[in-house]
C-alpha cells in the first residue's frame, strides 16, 4: 500500500505564489508517475500536473503552464508544486494521486489518493 499526505494549502491574494507538497510511505518503490489534480466546487475533477519516478519528465495542463512547475526529491519521498502568479480560477481542492506501471497493458492507473489540501485566491 501507499499512502500520500498533501499540505501546504492556505488562503492567499492574486499574484502571490506557494508551493504544495505531496508525502508519500509505504510501498513507492513501484510507482511510475505522480500527479496532481483539483476540484473546484461543482466542478469536475481536472488534471493539473504529472512527473515519473525518476524526475526525467513532467506534464503540464494549459491552464497551468508556466506558471506552476512540479518537481520531487526522492530523497524525502516528495512531490513538489511550486505555484506562482496564483489567480482565483486556481482555488480548488487539490489532491496528490500516484500510479504504478501496468506492464500487461503497457499503461498506468492513478491508484492511489490523499486527502486534498485546500487553495483559496481571493482578494
Amino acid at each position: 500500500q501507499v499512502q500520500l499526505v498533501e499540505s501546504g494549502g492556505g488562503l492567499v491574494h492574486p499574484g502571490d505564489s506557494l508551493k504544495l507538497s505531496c508525502a508519500a510511505s509505504g510501498r513507492t518503490s513501484a510507482l511510475y508517475v505522480t500527479g496532481w489534480f483539483r476540484q473546484a466546487p461543482g466542478k469536475e475533477r481536472e488534471f493539473v500536473a504529472s512527473i515519473t519516478s525518476s524526475g526525467g519528465s513532467t506534464f503540464y495542463s494549459d491552464s497551468v503552464k508556466g506558471r506552476f512547475t512540479i518537481s520531487r526529491d526522492n530523497t524525502k519521498n516528495t512531490v513538489y508544486l511550486q505555484m506562482n502568479s496564483l489567480k482565483p480560477e486556481d482555488t480548488a481542492v487539490y489532491y496528490c494521486a500516484a500510479a504504478p506501471f501496468d506492464g500487461a497493458t503497457r499503461s498506468y492507473t492513478y491508484k492511489y489518493w490523499g486527502q486534498g489540501t485546500q487553495l483559496t485566491v481571493s482578494s
